[in-house]
């Protein structure tokens, strides 16, 4: 079983925002709910919620209609998936101290503390530095 230190709703945005990035360069390419869904092999709901959560932060734009959809509303390269994580992750609720949230910051530190805290700070650092634009201009071949 492989273990997530990202929400679910995270993932899903970064996979969002990855297809959008996938078709950046198609100008004028806006993409439907349903679109983005399908092409990561989600559920159409789900992903129409996160997209309105994205659009609320200014990260997509959105526009209703014949010929709507969904786009960026910057280049890939400058949308980082840190910015994206901190819209549906709180800072506190990826690793957090075995013995509960207020152990460690009270008295003395947990036996995992340092190698939790390395953790957070690791992926904190790649969430950071990585944007979409390593999704930008590719296409993922369909599986057969």
């Amino acid at each position: 079983m492989k273990r997530s230190m990202l929400s679910r709703s995270t993932q899903i945005a970064i996979a969002a925002l990855g297809h959008m990035a996938e078709v950046h360069k198609e100008k004028g390419r806006r993409l439907s709910a349903a679109e983005i869904a399908e092409s990561r092999d989600l559920q159409a709901p789900f992903v129409a919620k996160i997209l309105t959560e994205l659009s609320r932060a200014q990260l997509i734009e959105g526009t209703r209609g014949p010929g709507g959809g969904y786009r960026l509303a910057r280049k890939p390269g400058g949308i980082a998936l840190k910015e994206i994580a901190d819209l549906f992750d709180r800072e506190d609720s990826l690793y957090m101290c075995p013995y509960g949230k207020d152990y460690c910051g009270n008295g003395p530190h947990c036996p995992l503390h340092d190698q939790i805290e390395a953790l957070n700070q690791s992926l904190d650092k790649f969430l950071a530095k990585t944007t979409l634009a390593g999704f930008a201009g590719t296409k993922r071949e369909a599986s057969t």
